[in-house]
C-alpha cells in the first residue's frame, strides 16, 4: 500500500477509537496531540505527533512543546521523547499513533517520576512557587441552603418581628413528664 493510503486508514482508525475522548485532539489530518494524565494532574503532559509524507516507512515528527508541558523539567522531556522514539524504531514500517499514546499512558508514572511536583500561582504581578499537596478534587464549597416561599413563611410564622423564636418554644411540658413518674 501506499504511504497516504496507510495514513487514511490510521487517520479512520484513531477517529473512531478516540470518539469522545477529551484527551485526545486531532489538529490536522496529519497532526494530533493527546494528554496523558487527567486535567490538573501535576504529572500529566501533552504528546503531539505529526507525520510526514513517507509515514509510517519512516518515523513521525513527536513534539512535547507545547504550553501545556512548560512546567516539567527538559530532561524529563528529553527523556520520554528518547523512550517514545526506541519505541518508534520498533514499530517503524506499521500504523504506530495509537501505539505510541497507549505506550506513553502505560508508562507515565515511570516517565515522570523524578519530575518534581510545583505549582505556579500568579496574583496580580506577584508570582509564588510552592511544592502542591494533593488534595481531592472531590471538596466542594458547601451551598447555602435555598429555601422555597412556603417555606420561609412557615419560618417566619414561627418568630417574631426580629427573627428570635418565642421563648419557651423548645420548653418541654412538665405536667406531662411529672405525670408519668408514680410516686
Amino acid at each position: 500500500m501506499a504511504a497516504n493510503e496507510d495514513q487514511e486508514m490510521e487517520l479512520e482508525a484513531l477517529r473512531s477509537i478516540y470518539e469522545g475522548d477529551e484527551c485526545f485532539k486531532e489538529l490536522s489530518p496529519v497532526s494530533f496531540q493527546y494528554r496523558i494524565g487527567e486535567n490538573g494532574d501535576p504529572k500529566a503532559f501533552l504528546i503531539e505527533i505529526s507525520w510526514p509524507e513517507t509515514y509510517p516507512q519512516t518515523a513521525p515528527n513527536i513534539s512535547m512543546n507545547a504550553f501545556f508541558n512548560n512546567t516539567i523539567s527538559l530532561a524529563i522531556k528529553q527523556s520520554i521523547l528518547d523512550k517514545l522514539m526506541e519505541e518508534v524504531e520498533v514499530n517503524l514500517g506499521t500504523a504506530m499513533t495509537y501505539t505510541l499514546f497507549e505506550y506513553a499512558k502505560d508508562n507515565k508514572e515511570l516517565f515522570m517520576e523524578n519530575q518534581p511536583v510545583h505549582i505556579v500561582t500568579s496574583v496580580g504581578n506577584n508570582i509564588s512557587v510552592g511544592t502542591h499537596e494533593i488534595v481531592p478534587s472531590s471538596k466542594k464549597r458547601d451551598k447555602k441552603e435555598q429555601l422555597s416561599k412556603t417555606q420561609k413563611r412557615k419560618l417566619a410564622d414561627k418568630t417574631d418581628h426580629k427573627g428570635e423564636l418565642p421563648r419557651g418554644w423548645n420548653w418541654v411540658d412538665v405536667i406531662k413528664h411529672v405525670s408519668i413518674f408514680k410516686f
